[in-house]
């Protein structure tokens, strides 16, 4: 039974086929099958076709009814192509098998004689046949019609004195093609005439469409002083099509009017059918239905169906489309009309999200150009044109569905309330954050990722308050890193130094993975109490950063590898020898070779073993070569190159004009800028530094313009000179030497190429408090780059006070 229904659902066309050819043996099945689908053009005409012959298959037998009037019609055309075998349709009322019958409410058929009952004839008051009706709608027979007056020259002299513009001629040709029959025409006449106001602008009062088409007429030959009618509802001069309340209404008025929330989406929307319990189905769910779905002709995949074409369905993917260039963006590609601007526009525009030109409010685009996009209240001031979302009643869209707000607030709640509808007030911010998030578009996207949804019902499901050691039980990777982030930003969460965090969980692993209880105690003292302790102090309220942590990741992967060497050879770090030290200083396989000699010289300096001696290699001055052509070069490329991003541009100054480490520049915030007064003055140390133009001129763009990649939790006011993809956090020092790498420079040797500049130029105190270096730092490159500085003290203090 369930194929039986399947087959009606998927291919009626076939079941009709089959069931007629199980009775008829005199049209082959090429025959019926161009018979059904001229009697049933659309699928679902032939459903309703396909399901009665399944319910009642004798009918095509008898003839007889009740059957819907669908099967009248296929068995008088199948009769008329010459089928013999097919019965003809029978007549209800005298049982009669006839060529011809009319439909009647209840599956009823009948013929002709049988559906003209006598009435009595309001000029005779005899029972007769009814032949025509007078002008009051009353019957008439044969011998009785309505002769009184010519209403037809009688409506030509209204019409020709009311609008001088137009000759009799051309009212009767007019009135001959807003309506064929005679019949029809009296009574087009007689609504004129008796309320003259339809042809002045009252013709949404009309009792019959004709008169509309009528008007429509007269105004395309050229009538100045008829009037087509505006809809009573929404005022516009539109096609008056649809009946409601006694007047003629536009479309979209009566779609409105009809409009309820759809079973299945909720969508508000004038139902396209109804389910098998009568609730009602809007358009986009019927379409979406499974069993509505069809192979698609040009991709072959069972899809919903977007548009029918001369060789078959097609998908909304496979439709074709209108080649023209995007009114919104130029290019030249495949588009669709905009109902707003009736201009072709590419998917990708109809798709954008941007700021609009006219309000400056973040929104759909759906007008203006790429440079100045426009929202929709300011593509089409008029309210009138637009809809309205169905559930917040304040988005202006063409769409009847629920805005992307509305969906965006609706699948949060979905996800972070388990089940309830309420969500957890630890929850609460970070659930704000999501709902008011800037590109809701972006934000369902994310949102709809597998990995996201498990993260977010998880949470929601557990009952114990959310802290960062519940997220340390789930898997670590990207997602959970960027999740947390925003839990921060939000202040679901209180803030951690993750970097730090993750640091400590490798060291506990890698001191955890040794087997040999000294080596375990060595490797802790070492990792925790001497590398941890003294970043710790180092970072003090900040966070660490990449490099600090790649430091100490260095020096403790050194000491494993040493003591991993040491195990391989039989010996321990108490055994451990000055010869079989020289030995592994010797071998040309081995790695982190200074970071290893920190290590043997700690382990010496704790007693961990003695009489070995790891010489350290004392700082003389840069490596690799020092090009100062190439540094102004590259700055001066970086000052005049437009086409280079504004943060990298700066970045790259910072860098190549004033020595900043990566790490210094990723942690800038606009507390270091001074923007008051003219001038502009940037702070790396104790003493601020005055900027020059153009770099002055690009720090300001900088400030005004800095926009990090985060879009969910991100703060209103940024701090950071440079933000970083995670929402409330700075650029990564690791991501920003990359960016530097992308644009031509060499971070570690273009910074020793301008410190080596720098301290051949300033003394050593100057350089520390300008820069920001530690004053240690700075006299040692002044002593490589051969600086004379040892009588600036002295001439200071002999200058004269001016």
């Amino acid at each position: 039974m369930t194929d039986t229904v399947d087959d009606v659902l998927q291919d009626p066309v076939e079941v009709v086929v089959r069931l007629v050819k199980s009775v008829e043996r005199h049209l082959d099945e090429e025959a019926v099958r161009a018979v059904v689908c001229a009697v049933m053009g659309q699928r679902a005409g032939r459903r309703r076709l396909a399901q009665a012959l399944q319910a009642d298959a004798t009918v095509l037998r008898t003839g007889r009814p009740p059957a819907p009037y669908c099967v009248a019609k296929l068995l008088m055309a199948l009769r008329e192509e010459g089928a013999r075998d097919v019965s003809r349709p029978r007549c209800s009322g005298c049982d009669r098998a006839v060529a011809y019958v009319g439909s009647r409410s209840g599956g009823v058929w009948t013929c002709s004689p049988c559906s003209d009952a006598p009435t009595n004839c309001a000029g005779c008051g005899q029972l007769r046949r009814v032949v025509s009706r007078d002008r009051h709608g009353s019957a008439r027979c044969a011998k009785c019609p309505d002769t009184a007056g010519d209403p037809l020259n009688d409506l030509v002299n209204l019409v020709t004195g009311l609008d001088p513009a137009l000759t009799a001629d051309q009212v009767h040709a007019a009135l001959g093609r807003a309506t064929v029959r005679p019949a029809g025409q009296r009574r087009l006449a007689w609504a004129v005439l008796s309320s003259p106001a339809l042809l002045t602008g009252a013709g949404h009062d009309a009792p019959t469409p004709a008169v509309l088409r009528f008007l429509d007429e007269l105004v395309a030959v050229g009538a100045t002083r008829i009037v087509r009618p505006a809809c009573p509802r929404c005022h516009g001069v539109k096609v008056l099509s649809k009946l409601l309340d006694g007047k003629r209404v536009c479309r979209a008025c009566f779609a409105r009017h009809a409009a309820v929330p759809c079973a299945r989406c909720g969508a508000v929307r004038e139902p396209a059918t109804r389910d098998a319990d009568g609730n009602p189905l809007c358009p986009n769910c019927l379409i979406s239905d499974p069993a509505n779905l069809e192979v698609c002709v040009g991709c072959g995949r069972r899809k919903r169906v977007a548009v029918r074409t001369p060789d078959g369905p097609r998908c909304d993917n496979c439709r074709p489309k209108l080649t023209a260039e995007c009114f919104h963006c130029g290019r030249t590609s495949a588009c669709e009309m905009s109902q707003a601007t009736g201009q072709p526009w590419c998917r990708r525009c109809q798709q954008r999200w941007a700021t609009c030109s006219g309000c400056a409010t973040t929104a759909p685009i759906r007008g203006g150009t790429w440079v100045a996009p426009l929202c929709a209240a300011c593509t089409n001031p008029d309210p009138d044109f637009w809809g309205r979302c169905p559930t917040c009643k304040a988005t202006w869209q063409r769409s009847p569905r629920p805005c992307l707000r509305c969906n965006l607030n609706e699948r949060i709640d979905k996800l972070l309330s388990n089940g309830t509808g309420v969500v957890r007030a630890d929850l609460a911010p970070f659930r704000d954050a999501l709902a008011n998030a800037e590109r809701p578009d972006s934000t369902l996207v994310w949102l709809s990722g597998t990995k996201v949804s498990a993260v977010l019902e998880h949470l929601s499901r557990d009952n114990r308050p959310l802290s960062h050691n519940v997220l340390d039980e789930l898997p670590s990777d990207k997602l959970l890193a960027h999740l947390r982030s925003v839990l921060v930003a939000t202040g679901a969460l209180p803030v951690r130094d993750e970097r730090l965090v993750v640091l400590e969980a490798w060291i506990k692993t890698a001191v955890q993975n040794r087997t040999d209880p000294v080596e375990r105690r060595v490797l802790h003292g070492y990792a925790v109490w001497h590398h941890l302790r003294r970043l710790r102090r180092r970072v003090d309220d900040g966070h660490t950063t990449h490099l600090q942590a790649l430091n100490v990741r260095c020096h403790v992967t050194a000491a494993v590898n040493f003591l991993d060497w040491l195990t391989a050879s039989s010996l321990t770090i108490k055994t451990c020898t000055q010869q079989h030290l020289d030995q592994w200083i010797a071998n040309p396989d081995t790695t982190y070779h200074d970071e290893t000699g920190h290590f043997v010289r700690w382990a010496v300096q704790q007693r961990h073993t003695t009489g070995l001696t790891f010489p350290a290699v004392r700082w003389a001055g840069p490596r690799g070569t020092l090009d100062t052509e190439k540094r102004w070069a590259n700055a001066r490329r970086l000052l005049h190159d437009n086409t280079l991003p504004t943060g990298d541009r700066v970045a790259g100054l910072l860098l190549l004009l004033y020595a900043q480490r990566i790490a210094t520049i990723s942690q800038l915030t606009v507390e270091h800028v001074d923007l008051e007064g003219d001038t502009l003055t940037i702070r790396f140390g104790s003493s601020p530094v005055v900027l020059p133009e153009p770099l002055a001129s690009l720090v300001r763009q900088l400030v005004a313009t800095r926009r990090g990649k985060a879009r969910i939790g991100t703060p209103d006011d940024i701090p950071w000179l440079f933000p970083g993809g995670r929402p409330g956090q700075p650029l990564g020092d690791d991501r920003l030497g990359q960016r530097l790498h992308a644009i031509g420079l060499r971070p570690q040797q273009d910074r020793s190429t301008a410190l080596f500049a720098l301290a051949a130029e300033l003394p050593a105190a100057v350089l520390a408090r300008m820069l920001g270096i530690h004053i240690q730092v700075a006299v040692l490159w002044q002593k490589a780059s051969a600086g004379d500085w040892s009588g600036y003290a002295a001439a200071v203090s002999q200058r004269k006070p001016s």
